[in-house]
């Protein structure tokens, strides 16, 4: 065997970097633990603080990289973490088959390790203590950079992606590799997914990933072509036999049907798979139906892991209280305790006014808003609409204000309707209601200027008051109609995330899928695939 090379010291050197400058600071050296030793540890095996230090020495990585090395060890006593007296270590085993595992379903061979491979294949070849004791050091501090690297790479994003590039203002997540390692070695690799720290959405995804690999492996499927331009309960013909077997392997359909007859059973696994893309629930093939049915099983798969890398980006487990908008999806979320209370539609930015992915705080509720024209609406639609017509203002229940502002008053006609809830932010964008009611009737909502409209703005604010005595739902009502503004601070802690997931799975285990409506999943399709065909 080969000793380590200078690849993967390159590679441990920047895995090791990304770990320091994500924390925003140079990495703190952690003491030794001196109180670790071979009466209490899980291991009798030790080595010589030196002999790292002389391997580190011959290694071409920034000090930052070596301190990652050196503070796992001293918070060990310098006890091995992958080698006991019976060889090489339960937790490898269970670490090396969680990477094969992402190695497998991500396609990301980054990170692959021909070295560490080979005595991956010894032990499995030939048990526990295939690696002789003139490798073991090697080996053992080759797996432990390669869990640095891997874990910078699976739950850390791929750093080739620039969120900011993407349109992603939501900062990304931190994550305490050594933390993790410590815990994988202490619990021996055992129930790791527990401790995985990623969004349980994650592996949600990847294991609907695998299943999609499964189709594409039993020869995925071509477009489906219909001699008519929809297909309905008592039609017949071949394409609704293909139908039924996609459905059948998409989950759709529970029992295989081996007739061309479109049956009532068919008609129910089109409104769920309908349901499942957020299109209209008519049981009905055709359109916009027949197109989703008949996209590639591989952009399907591409879908599935950019949103698996988007996941990557947010926190493993938002607590307490917080509201979602997922954008592609069109809705609202309230989470209340880590478990969604409700959910409501929502009208999100069109595709020349897209609404903003970041994250804010609830502050105030404001009833009988007004509407302060923002500039950019002013001077493209406004201001050439007073010239078509002097009365323009007047007649839209407008007025001047300030330095050559324009604002809507308070009332029914005002374009935010009754209430507006605000999380302050440089992007201009809040929740509101509106008269427009009868666009939620719509499967696609990317009707606004940016701002997000919502559907229930009476459950909503029932909500974020709860628990206030004096905004009883009558007290409510009254202030929304009052036809004068009024801010009221909202006193809990109210997180907001407004989201771009154009695939995930619902809390009754449906994967859905939803349009590209912004072009984000293009954008970093191209730079995660070599030939992505979004």
């Amino acid at each position: 065997m080969k000793p380590l090379s200078f690849f993967l010291a390159l590679c441990l050197a920047f895995a090791a970097c990304k770990q320091s400058s994500s924390n925003g600071h140079k990495m703190a050296k952690i003491a030794r633990d001196t109180a670790i030793s071979d009466t209490n540890s899980f291991s009798t095996l030790f080595f010589d603080s030196t002999s790292l230090e002389t391997w580190l020495a011959g290694r071409s990585m920034p000090d930052t990289a070596k301190a990652l090395f050196r503070n796992f060890y001293n918070q060990r006593n310098y006890q091995y973490a992958w080698f006991d007296s019976t060889g090489i270590a339960e937790q490898a085993g269970h670490f090396w088959n969680l990477q094969q595992n992402y190695l497998a379903y991500s396609g990301d061979s980054s990170i692959f390790n021909p070295y560490l491979q080979r005595w991956a294949d010894s032990v499995n070849s030939y048990g526990p203590k295939a690696i002789p004791d003139s490798a073991r050091l090697l080996v053992e501090w080759g797996l432990t950079g390669q869990f640095f690297r891997y874990a910078n790479k699976a739950y850390m994003g791929d750093r080739r992606l620039n969120a900011r590039d993407l349109e992603w203002f939501i900062p990304r997540k931190r994550v305490d590799l050594l933390s993790m390692l410590d815990t994988l070695v202490r619990v021996k690799g055992k129930d790791i997914d527990r401790y995985e720290p990623v969004n349980k959405q994650y592996g949600l995804l990847r294991e609907q990933l695998k299943r999609y690999y499964e189709i594409e492996r039993q020869g995925a499927w071509d477009p489906l072509v219909a001699k008519k331009k929809k297909l309905v309960t008592g039609d017949t013909g071949m394409v609704i036999l293909q139908v039924k077997k996609r459905l059948a392997l998409t989950g759709d359909l529970p029992l295989a049907d081996s007739s061309n007859l479109f049956t009532p059973e068919l008609e129910a696994a089109v409104k769920h798979f309908q349901f499942r893309y957020g299109l209209k629930e008519d049981g009905v093939i055709g359109g916009a139906t027949l197109r989703e049915m008949s996209t590639p099983i591989r952009q399907r798969i591409h879908q599935i892991l950019v949103n698996m890398e988007r996941i990557r980006w947010v926190p493993a487990e938002p607590s307490g209280n917080f509201l979602l908008v997922n954008i592609p999806e069109f809705r609202l979320h309230v989470i209340e305790n880590g478990k969604q209370a409700f959910s409501m539609n929502v009208v999100v930015g069109t595709s020349q006014n897209n609404t903003v992915i970041f994250t804010g705080k609830l502050k105030y509720v404001v009833f009988s808003p007004y509407w302060n024209v923002p500039p950019g609406i002013l001077k493209k639609e406004i201001l050439p609409a007073i010239r078509r017509n002097p009365n323009y203002l007047e007649r839209h229940d407008m007025e001047w204000f300030g330095n050559g502002q324009v604002r809507q008053r308070p009332g029914p006609k005002n374009s935010l309707g009754l209430v507006k809830f605000l999380f302050p932010n440089n992007y201009n964008i809040y929740l509101h209601d509106t008269p427009s009611k009868s666009l939620f009737n719509e499967s696609k909502r990317a009707f606004s200027h940016g701002c997000i409209r919502v559907e229930e703005p009476l459950k909503l604010a029932e909500w974020i008051l709860s628990g206030e005595n004096s905004w009883t739902t009558d007290n409510i009502i009254a202030a929304m109609y009052a036809g004068k503004e009024r801010f009221v601070n909202v006193k809990k802690d109210i997180p907001v995330f407004i989201g771009y997931f154009t695939a995930w799975v619902d809390q009754q285990g449906n994967l859905n899928f939803r349009d590209d409506l912004y072009g984000h999943d293009k954008k970093m399709a191209a730079k995660m695939f070599r030939s992505a065909t979004p």
